[in-house]
């Protein structure tokens, strides 16, 4: 039997998962450019991306999505827009987590991706990953088939911003439309992208990736 006919085995993520969806997170992060940008000092950034991933988790585990592979190998982080108080009040405190002398980097990447998004609602691909070993196997698009049906129910787009021409590729390969490149002052590209539900249907001959990297 062809293992690779077999959806994969995704759940939803439960509190109890936040520390290892961080730990598989913060290590997708060793050479991305953007967070390269955001803390220039190898040895601060595990500990920072650590904290404010942890925190990014367990708020998105509580009013957003996170979807798991059973072994906890690859993930889908979602947020929703408009954003419930909880979460708003929870973003506030996220602050904490960043050095006061990194804050006006993190505070530019933030004002750039919110500029590529609607005020109308919608949801956001926050982090989609899969590890290295788990790769080649359809998770990647097996994480966001699931979470492109329970939007599409509500007829509501998806955005999602990312930082390597690689995660572009495949997320235009499963619907999304690539916009204009972005530009950090002094730093690397990013690439905004959009989902809705009309444009996918028109869509076909999306083509194959494989690989599911990071976004």
């Amino acid at each position: 039997m062809n293992t690779h006919l077999l959806p994969p085995p995704i759940r939803p993520a439960r509190p109890h998962d936040v520390a290892a969806v961080t730990a598989l997170l913060v290590e997708s992060l060793t050479d991305d450019p953007v967070a390269q940008w955001l803390v220039p000092d190898p040895r601060m950034r595990t500990d920072v991306f650590h904290r404010l991933l942890s925190m990014q988790v367990d708020q998105a585990v509580e009013w957003g999505h996170v979807d798991v592979l059973l072994d906890a190998s690859a993930v889908a982080v979602w947020r929703l827009h408009p954003a419930s108080q909880g979460a708003a009040l929870a973003a506030h405190h996220l602050n904490s987590a960043i050095p006061r002398t990194l804050l006006p980097r993190f505070a530019q990447l933030h004002a750039l991706m919110g500029s590529c998004a609607s005020d109308a609602p919608h949801h956001w691909l926050a982090w989609l990953h899969v590890a290295p070993a788990s790769r080649g196997r359809g998770f990647g698009a097996g994480l966001l088939g699931r979470h492109h049906r329970r939007v599409d129910r509500q007829g509501w787009p998806i955005y999602a911003v990312v930082t390597t021409e690689t995660a572009r590729d495949f997320l235009h390969a499963h619907g999304y439309h690539p916009g204009l490149p972005l530009h950090l002052p002094d730093g690397p590209t990013l690439w905004p992208l959009d989902r809705s539900l009309y444009a996918t249907r028109r869509t076909t001959g999306s083509g194959q990736t494989r690989e599911e990297p990071t976004t």
